[in-house]
């Protein structure tokens, strides 16, 4: 098949949940980097007018599904050791050593994104502020282009495990009916909201330029934006 016919057979059959083995190729053709190209940057721009709309969830959306997803894991910890060690209380279920690190994930890639937005990852501040303006602007582009392509990739190959992992009904190791696409899909939709970071920090960058403010300031790890 073309690289356009896999294309539609992807956008058709996701929208429709129609999966089958030809859905399941197409994901691995070249064309679910066109797809899911576009889908990144469309998202993107999405993701900051919505942040833009709702400044609520700008500064609380990443941080309160870190932070709820951690007293998930840390809830299911706690109960999992009193049923280990105290005699009356029932056994330790099955799915209880499985759903944590699954959560864990979820947390980290949101997480992620909001320290995006925060600049927390390897800024190197202190080196790039002896740079001229021009010089400043030129690696927060840099910045920008490295962390787009990054999510691009990472949207990509995760949507086609998402795809497998539906298509072969893959469940949770411990449960009966709680499929592991339901968790794997989330790694997409961060590095969706990641790339509307990107773009967030970018026009600020590029705003910043034309203004004459300082363009690189101090990163501080669970700061406000």
């Amino acid at each position: 098949m073309s690289i356009w016919a896999d294309a539609v057979t992807i956008i058709s059959a996701t929208l429709s949940g129609d999966i089958d083995y030809n859905t399941v190729q197409a994901y691995r053709s070249d064309a679910a980097w066109y797809v899911f190209g576009t889908l990144t940057l469309v998202g993107g721009i999405a993701v900051y007018y919505l942040y833009k709309a709702f400044p609520f969830l700008d500064r609380h959306l990443e941080r309160s599904i870190v932070v709820w997803t951690y007293i998930v894991i840390a809830g299911i910890i706690f109960v999992g050791v009193l049923q280990r060690f105290i005699p009356f209380i029932p056994g330790q279920p099955a799915w209880s050593t499985t759903i944590p690190p699954l959560l864990f994930m979820i947390m980290a890639w949101f997480g992620c994104s909001f320290n995006v937005r925060l600049r927390t990852h390897l800024s190197f501040s202190e080196f790039r502020s002896s740079f001229p303006r021009t010089g400043q602007l030129a690696c927060l582009c840099l910045d920008a282009a490295l962390w787009f392509g990054f999510c691009v990739i990472v949207v990509t190959t995760t949507a086609r495990v998402t795809i497998n992992s539906y298509d072969n009904f893959q469940i949770v190791l411990g449960t009966d009916n709680v499929m592991q696409w339901w968790f794997i899909i989330t790694v997409p939709i961060a590095f969706i909201l990641m790339a509307g970071r990107v773009i967030e920090n970018l026009l600020d960058d590029l705003r910043n330029y034309r203004t004459g403010k300082p363009l690189i300031e101090q990163a501080v790890i669970g700061g406000d934006v």
